[in-house]
């Protein structure tokens, strides 16, 4: 299993100025990887890319051992009159109901699970629509800021436990927040801001898993090595 871009080129249609230029990266093997980078580097437009949900470019992605690539996003909305509850039942996959219980749980659900979608807070909806997600089946799953607006404490138990639940899988976290892709990540895709005329640059992340107390010094090293990389 690995994702690989060479090359890649990307410019958005009547816009002189490429988003993504002779973009070339390699993630081997299942696990949390992150991308970040400043506002408008192109990191949304690369995981629509990798999700061939657009396929005007130049280059190459090779998406190997990966057949089904999911990407979900922060404020993707479910219909406003939706019952969470009954709106997780239908998109559960047969044989999947014991996953999605424990889902439920994890993610502190239970309490919202009658309640319409609309009346729900942007953290709650942003909650609800990545479990739809992980309940799929996938090789790659793109999470695009898909724990915005959730509080830090839960949103470290929801990665500590996709990462000790979805152990065979690859996933792609989009977060502005540096500590948490230092902290739980694998490999992270650094872009550096376009004034610069930086490459994009991979940066080994801590990867802590459940169990493990973070390692301050070597925590701060992966930090400001990926602030000298922006």
């Amino acid at each position: 299993m690995h994702l690989e871009c060479k090359n890649l080129n990307f410019t958005y249609p009547e816009n002189d100025v490429p988003v993504i230029q002779n973009l070339s990266f390699l993630i081997k093997n299942p696990g949390f990887n992150a991308v970040f980078g400043p506002s408008g580097v192109g990191k949304t437009s690369l995981a629509k890319l990798i999700a061939k949900m657009d396929t005007h470019f130049t280059g190459t992605i090779v998406t190997q051992d990966m057949d089904i690539i999911l990407y979900s996003y922060n404020q993707e909305r479910l219909p406003g009159w939706s019952g969470t509850g009954s709106h997780l039942d239908k998109v559960t996959p047969e044989g999947k109901h014991p996953l999605k219980d424990q889902l439920i749980d994890i993610f502190e659900l239970k309490p919202i699970l009658r309640s319409r979608f609309s009346k729900l807070s942007m953290g709650q909806q942003n909650r609800i629509n990545l479990v739809r997600y992980l309940l799929q089946d996938f090789d790659l799953l793109i999470m695009d800021e898909s724990l915005a607006n959730v509080d830090e404490k839960l949103r470290e138990t929801i990665i500590l436990s996709i990462k000790d639940l979805f152990a065979d899988k690859m996933f792609l976290y989009i977060s502005h927040n540096l500590m948490e892709v230092s902290s739980f990540c694998r490999e992270i895709l650094v872009f550096g801001k376009p004034s610069g005329n930086k490459t994009c640059s991979i940066i080994q992340g801590r990867d802590y898993i459940k169990g493990y107390a973070p390692d301050k010094q070597s925590l701060d090293r992966t930090m400001l090595e990926i602030m000298n990389a922006v």
